[in-house]
């Protein structure tokens, strides 16, 4: 009787000798992105994913989490879990993740299907095939999962055309196309190691533990659901680094300086994460702040320690990210709250309760610099004045936010951080040093940066006015502006009996 195979041996079968082996072409021609970059490539054979899935193993796993999943969904919708929220306003922060996050994972499934196909390598193709197959789960998961929002509140209808147009989707759509456009190795070292390795669990934690904490049981299931996936991924960014600074010595001063990028670029489109979680989450289990403690300085630090031993150091401009982290969530939500008539998501100025919280979670800054300027916008609505800024802001040319940040690393956390750089007669504007810098490494390629107010100045998106501009992105009236007054609030309030009056707001008798 044959002696049963190990999962080891199995996983061997699968990713050894079955390879394309070239012959009447030469390999450079049919893999022409393997080379083009630099990293040099000795023995792809070297390469061992310690999960060692093989496709058997991964259906059964990938099964067994959907049928728990859609049961969840399932009893969700049927029971409208949605009455059981903490209020309409946490809506706001699935607007966000909906239109922002979730093409990310569709961008990625398409990238790593391309690198499944560019890398030579047998082990690095399955890896990348089922983490390709991986991102498509996810982002299907993440619409089943919000569809039943879509039914009951206004901005979830067509994320997927919003993430192309809207001015403040750029963000994460400028990094992912950074990365598409770059060659694999780089795209691998963007996606699954400075995102995926060192940031992703500054998104999903603290997200996920906040919906729980907002009665959202549904997306806290889709949220664990990928967890396990993303372990998978997370030690596929860091083997694939190893991998490659081991292989040759050259390959170390290109992997840093694309860890150096990444990780920058990647930050900054966390900054709209920050805001989610310190401002949209009506109850937060922890602030920005705490979890960038947690999951970056001490993590990522401890992580870097023990990538010393290959010649690799802490990303670039990591000390102004942590200084950073007093500051980034309350600019990043001011400019949400100054722009909000012209996105696809509510704001409103925080409740008394919102800001004692933010008190006690930024002693250092919050009601120095922040809660007096939230007081003025409350003071301003009262009058009938809720502000709106009109204008169309001066964005980053690399990240593409909006000029709100500060010089908190030079101590001057009321000035704003502006920087200026000049390519063929041009000058480019960006938002701090580390975009700076990553600008003048690639002129070409950034001064052709898609820019939103650009755009919009030269009458590319809809027409020059706001009307023309939301009907370009199939925003509805409806779906932005302040949340008090907005028709999730009132469809809320009607499902829950709540009455408005003059003097109160109370819950109708039985």
């Amino acid at each position: 009787m044959a002696k049963k195979l190990n999962m080891r041996k199995r996983y061997e079968l699968l990713t050894r000798g079955l390879g394309w082996e070239t012959t009447y072409q030469p390999k450079e021609k049919v893999f022409p992105q393997e080379t083009y970059e630099g990293i040099k490539i000795t023995d792809w054979d070297k390469w061992e994913d310690p999960f060692r899935l093989t496709a058997d193993a991964y259906w059964k796993y990938q099964a067994e989490k959907d049928k728990k999943l859609y049961a969840v969904i399932d009893s969700f919708s049927q029971n409208n879990g949605h009455l059981n929220l903490t209020n309409a306003s946490y809506i706001n922060a699935l607007k966000v993740f909906i239109q922002g996050v979730s093409p990310l994972e569709y961008g990625a499934h398409r990238g790593f299907a391309n690198l499944a196909r560019q890398f030579s390598g047998e082990g690095a193709q399955i890896a990348c095939q089922m983490q390709s197959i991986d991102e498509l789960r996810h982002v299907q998961t993440q619409i089943h999962t919000l569809s039943h929002y879509n039914k009951h509140f206004s901005g979830l209808h067509d994320p997927f055309h919003m993430h192309d147009r809207a001015w403040y989707l750029s963000v994460p759509k400028s990094y992912f196309d950074d990365a598409h456009s770059a060659g694999p190795f780089e795209f691998i070292t963007s996606i699954s190691f400075a995102f995926e390795y060192i940031l992703t669990n500054l998104l999903f934690v603290p997200f996920m533990s906040g919906a729980a904490h907002n009665g959202d049981m549904a997306t806290v299931t889709f949220g664990f659901s990928a967890q396990s996936d993303e372990s998978r991924h997370m030690t596929l960014g860091l083997e694939i680094i190893k991998f490659i600074v081991e292989q040759h010595e050259d390959n170390l001063e290109i992997v840093q300086g694309w860890i150096d990028k990444h990780f920058w670029r990647a930050y900054r489109v966390l900054g709209i994460v920050s805001a989610m979680q310190d401002y949209m989450l009506p109850d937060s289990p922890m602030s920005w702040k705490e979890a960038w403690e947690i999951y970056f300085v001490d993590n990522c630090g401890a992580l870097f320690k023990d990538l010393a031993r290959y010649g690799l150091r802490m990303p670039k401009f990591h000390e102004q990210a942590t200084d950073e982290a007093e500051h980034l969530s309350h600019q990043i939500y001011t400019a949400f709250y100054q722009f909000s008539h012209a996105a696809a998501f509510h704001t409103e100025v925080p409740t008394k309760e919102k800001m004692d919280w933010l008190s006690e979670k930024y002693p250092n800054t919050f009601d120095k610099y922040y809660r007096p300027r939230w007081e003025m916008y409350a003071q301003m609505e009262k009058e009938g004045k809720r502000y709106f800024n009109m204008g169309l802001p001066q964005i980053c040319q690399v990240c593409q936010v909006p000029m709100c940040f500060t010089e908190v690393s030079k101590g001057k956390p009321m000035d704003l951080s502006y920087r200026v750089s000049e390519f063929n007669g041009d000058k480019f504007h960006t938002c701090s040093d580390g975009c700076k810098e990553i600008f003048e490494h690639e002129p070409e390629k950034f001064a052709h940066a898609w820019l939103p107010p650009h755009q919009i100045f030269q009458g590319n998106c809809g027409g020059a006015e706001i009307p023309d501009v939301l009907k370009y992105y199939h925003f509805n009236p409806e779906d932005g502006g302040d949340y008090k007054g907005s028709t999730d609030e009132a469809s809320w309030k009607a499902a829950h009996g709540i009455v408005d009056d003059e003097n109160s707001t109370h819950e109708k008798s039985a």
